[in-house]
């Protein structure tokens, strides 16, 4: 079993930004977003499962999945959001599963927006928290997003707070500054975590 490294931070904080320099250190990434999106793609058995829950306008005119619809329909319901829950959440681990299992890297950098929300932090061997202020991720998410600070700020209030996933944390990359200072921050984790894993090789 490949020795887990779990990247997460709170919308904006720049996880993307640090998942690639890791890519390019030649590591496996798992990203659960990617996944969540492969597991309702055009043509795909969930997404037929839920244009049979929510209507055949659940799906685009090119076959793939209308988000900005699901959206609405769960948002304000508890039930669906927890119909659409145990429909994918499934599918996602076990894809996920899959991926980290094949992967031949020393360790696998898996890609967790809602780790902590989701208490998933015990399923890694080590959680790598992205750290950025609250103003940072605000500005960074209403310029990504094209969306109102409001929307912002009402993303972020669904997520843990800052001191909750820092709490989780075995190692944290603040990125609030320049991009260029997050590659020799990698390069240093990365050094690490090819001693973590290669020690932990050793004692299995």
């Amino acid at each position: 079993m490949s020795f887990i490294v779990a990247l997460t931070g709170g919308i904006g904080s720049g996880k993307s930004t640090v998942a690639d320099a890791f890519e390019k250190k030649g590591i496996r990434v798992v990203d659960a977003d990617i996944i969540a999106r492969q597991v309702v793609a055009a043509g795909s058995p969930a997404l037929f499962s839920i244009a049979q829950r929510f209507g055949q306008e659940m799906i685009q005119a090119d076959g793939t999945l209308n988000r900005g619809l699901l959206r609405q329909k769960i948002f304000s319901d508890t039930n669906e959001k927890q119909w659409i829950n145990q429909l994918l959440h499934p599918l996602i681990h076990a894809e996920t599963q899959r991926q980290i299992k094949a992967a031949t890297t020393p360790y696998v950098l898996w890609v967790v927006p809602l780790l902590v929300e989701n208490g998933l932090q015990d399923r890694a061997d080590r959680v790598l928290v992205v750290d950025v202020d609250k103003d940072t991720q605000l500005s960074r998410t209403i310029a990504r997003d094209g969306v109102s600070r409001q929307q912002a700020e009402s993303i972020l209030a669904a997520q843990v707070t800052r001191e909750q996933r820092l709490a989780c944390a075995d190692d944290i990359i603040d990125n609030s500054g320049d991009a260029s200072e997050i590659e020799p921050r990698v390069a240093a984790l990365h050094d690490r975590y090819l001693q973590l894993a290669a020690s932990a090789t050793r004692q299995d």
